[in-house]
């Protein structure tokens, strides 16, 4: 593979001549005429139905031909970013390039970005390995407020328009999104219409508002999804509320949309568009197989199989303890033997007759989905939502740690999590973090370089020297100024320097 990148004035485009072998190509045929709207989906996308959702860290390779294996018919990449990808050669090799698989295709390779020129950039290296470019519109995490994409930039309609119209311009594979719903019907459909008017040729639709996540998630409104499928003139995918294939059919049939996305349901039970409910270990094994072909970081695989054996860590919670500790992969498989062995244990001691526990629909080593629990009805008492922390403190109290806090404690026996105990630190006056013990304006770090560096002063407690430098900088110019005197005569032997360069230079 070779690539080479020419930056192209005034926009700075990346043109990119990529070799790969027939395989490589998209379809392999690059002459071909961008397909657009209802003619991309039933051609380049085969009318896919059953759609795994782009998940940071979760829907990998190894994970999406997991999920092809058993019914998943498109696929989309984790969310990358366009800056990052763009500048990290590295990067794009470990996200996208690592190697051409014929048998995760179609795929859909998904970027965040807030810029116009950079989201172009990033998906002219990316569109000789997928299908589509998507831009992500629907995230709701924190990160994504202060890195300003996702769902934060869905009320910027001028800056949305600007990147998708680029984009359908630029771009030799259609551009997609995936957004998140306003509270207001009207507003969404508008939203969906400004996408589809800028070239916008297929869309996902998260029921959700960017507000509805974590414990505060709640039901997704398919009446929103159902409106803006009515109100656009292309594809629609929606997503949210999935938990098995009867959600599936019951979406399509309820919002008649053209196919369903589904992350959390995909998770707990890959097998979800089979429409069967294996038993965990049957996929976990199955998926370590594949990560032997396909290496993913091990904290993907750690991160999957908490998932999937969500039900199971609840009644053999060593277990927990064991996968969280593993360092690698054959630890993992390991561990899995281990937890097969002893669910047909609990296999053999069953009963006749006898119902899952917990309120459970199967038993817990089945594969199968899981309801997130929502806030406490005394949070209504203050005003509705509240923070994360906030609901923790009020489900654990002071005397119950965090399950985050006791993976650490695991880590480090000795540490301790009581506030009391903590050594109490003097506060910077301005900011509040602690303060500087020998700083001169009795300030952190960050605030006193900011007043030194303002005041050209000194901090010998923070190594800051602002005013010694300017005074060093300043005696040195002024020595460079002086007129250079004329040497004494006999002491102009060659090579000899003028008294007062000669101190300078001292």
């Amino acid at each position: 593979m070779v690539l080479d990148l020419q930056p192209v004035l005034p926009l700075m485009y990346i043109s990119v001549t990529v070799r790969l072998p027939w395989s490589g190509l998209r379809g392999g045929v690059e002459a071909m005429p961008k397909l657009q709207g209802f003619e991309f989906w039933s051609r380049t996308l085969g009318g896919a139905r059953h759609v795994v959702a782009p998940m940071v860290d979760q829907s990998e390779l190894a994970w999406r031909l997991l999920s092809r294996r058993h019914g998943a018919q498109l696929c989309y990449t984790p969310m990358l970013h366009a800056q990052v990808f763009v500048r990290d050669a590295n990067y794009r090799k470990e996200n996208l390039y690592c190697e051409v698989c014929p048998e995760d295709r179609p795929l859909i390779v998904q970027f965040c970005a807030n810029d116009p020129e950079v989201f172009v950039q990033a998906a002219l290296l990316a569109q000789d390995y997928c299908d589509a470019i998507d831009l992500n519109l629907g995230c709701p995490q924190m990160i994504a407020k202060r890195g300003h994409y996702g769902a934060f930039l869905q009320e910027e309609w001028d800056l949305l328009q600007r990147m998708i119209l680029l984009a359908h311009e630029k771009l030799s594979v259609p551009v997609t999104c995936k957004i998140r719903v306003f509270p207001e019907i009207d507003k969404t459909v508008k939203y969906a219409q400004m996408l589809e008017k800028a070239g916008c040729q297929l869309l996902t639709v998260h029921g959700r508002t960017k507000e509805q996540k974590g414990p505060l998630s709640g039901t997704a409104s398919w009446e929103h999804i159902k409106a803006v499928r009515k109100a656009v003139a292309i594809p629609v995918f929606a997503n949210g509320n999935i938990q098995c294939l009867r959600d599936v059919e019951r979406c399509i049939q309820d919002t008649g949309v053209q196919g369903v996305m589904s992350a959390e349901g995909n998770l707990h039970n890959p097998a979800l568009f089979e429409g069967r409910s294996p038993a965990v270990w049957e996929l976990a094994e199955e998926y370590l197989d594949i990560v032997r072909q396909h290496p993913c970081p091990l904290s993907y695989v750690r991160a999957h199989l908490f998932k999937l054996w969500h039900h199971t860590l609840q009644v053999h919670q060593q277990l927990r303890e064991e996968l969280a500790k593993v360092k690698t992969l054959e630890g993992v498989v390991a561990v899995n033997q281990e937890l097969k062995l002893r669910c047909q244990e609990d296999i053999s001691r069953q009963k006749e007759g006898e119902e899952p526990s917990g309120g459970l629909p199967f038993f817990h080593w089945i594969c199968q989905p899981y309801l997130r629990p929502g806030p406490r009805e005394g949070s209504k008492e203050n005003g509705g939502a509240r923070s994360k922390r906030a609901l923790e403190e009020e489900e654990g109290g002071t005397d119950v740690l965090s399950k985050n806090k006791q993976k650490k404690q695991l880590r480090n026996p000795h540490k301790t999590f009581d506030a009391s105990l903590k050594p109490k630190y003097a506060k910077c006056d301005q900011c509040g973090n602690p303060k500087g013990n020998r700083c001169v304006f009795n300030l952190c770090r960050g605030c006193c370089k900011k007043r030194a560096f303002r005041e050209a002063a000194d901090c010998p407690g923070h190594g800051l020297l602002f005013k010694t430098k300017l005074e060093k900088s300043m005696a040195w110019k002024g020595a460079q100024s002086r007129p250079q005197e004329s040497q004494p005569a006999g002491s102009g032997e060659p090579g000899g320097l003028p008294e007062v360069v000669g101190s300078a230079l001292a």
